[in-house]
């Protein structure tokens, strides 16, 4: 008897533990993407006849790496209660227009373009997050692109990786990226979380596994940023912005000079430590080349801040402050 009534109250204890466990359960709050509408963007698509360009060492096309890191993404998130809206879901292409529009129609919370990247330098391999032009307007942007590139250094690179976080404008200096463009006054940024030409990184992002980190990490950024209260966006005055900055595109950033990006940056910063004019003008020449190469590295910005000293020293004040402007709205911290 003695023994039954201890199991009896040993019961009761249990049941007791387990309501409470039920109710603080039931007390929580809602996910913070419940009643989201999140756009993922898988980008490029449909190009494999006709762009050799986005294809690494061993034939894994960009396009492809994209949509599954995507696809795996929109359930991670659907079971965070976000609803998530596709641009593509097959190997399609779809029109810049039409991307941003989805976004905009549908009043989207937030927009996520998923890319990665190509050069010809095969040893690079580090994230690279963009916004839409300036970073005291576009503060939700940048906000975003903080949480994402700590998720994705976290989550994809052992090391600590540098991470780039630039406006779309470094690369794009006349009007920025399209789909961020047409799709300004939505939280977004192009990701391009790691650089398939890189041999060894081409051969991870073959596995589901990896594709999986990464998703893991795109998901834990925009759970963390809604978060917090979304940052605003501000109405976008190009009339504020620095001068143009003319940097190379594509297939130019493969010449030989354009790969002597990081070797040029170095150069420039021994002879910094120089004081005659021949020295200081030749820094500021290699840092600008430099910066003209990979104008989204994470030297570019380092590349402006110093072309902004020389200046000061060679006395071109104007053309400083230009370039001081250019690092702050450009290459946020």
């Amino acid at each position: 008897m003695l023994i039954q009534s201890k199991l009896h109250i040993v019961a009761v204890f249990t049941f007791i533990a387990l309501c409470a466990v039920s109710q603080a359960q039931s007390k929580r709050e809602p996910s913070p993407l419940a009643g989201k509408i999140i756009v993922i963007d898988p980008g490029h698509g449909g190009t494999a006849s006709t762009d050799s360009y986005r294809q690494g060492p061993s034939g894994e096309r960009e396009e492809w790496i994209n949509l599954r890191v995507a696809l795996i993404l929109k359930g991670f998130l659907e079971e965070k209660g976000g609803t998530v809206l596709m641009t593509r879901t097959g190997d399609i292409a779809v029109p810049l227009a039409e991307r941003a529009k989805l976004a905009v129609d549908n009043k989207a919370d937030l927009f996520v373009s998923i890319h990665h990247n190509a050069t010809a330098d095969s040893l690079v391999n580090f994230p690279i997050i963009y916004f839409h032009g300036s970073a005291s307007e576009n503060q939700a942007g940048v906000s975003f692109a903080k949480h994402l590139a700590k998720s994705l250094a976290k989550h994809l690179f052992q090391s600590e990786t540098p991470v780039s976080i630039v406006s779309d404008h470094a690369i794009f200096s006349e009007a920025g990226a399209g789909v961020l463009r047409r799709s300004y006054g939505i939280p977004g940024v192009i990701a391009e979380a790691s650089f398939f030409t890189n041999p060894a990184e081409e051969q991870r992002l073959k596995q589901r596994q990896h594709n999986k980190n990464e998703a893991t990490a795109y998901a834990e950024a925009i759970e963390n940023f809604f978060s917090e209260p979304t940052p605003a966006i501000l109405p976008k005055d190009t009339s504020t912005f620095p001068p143009q900055f003319q940097a190379l595109q594509e297939s130019d950033r493969m010449n030989p000079v354009a790969l002597r990006w990081k070797r040029d940056f170095e150069e420039a910063k021994l002879l910094m430590e120089a004081d005659d004019t021949t020295s200081i003008q030749k820094a500021y020449d290699l840092f600008t080349r430099s910066a003209k190469s990979f104008p989204d590295s994470y030297l570019a910005g380092k590349c402006h801040r110093y072309r902004a000293l020389l200046l000061k020293k060679m006395g071109r004040l104007d053309e400083a402050s230009n370039e001081e402007k250019r690092v702050r709205e450009y290459y946020p911290e």
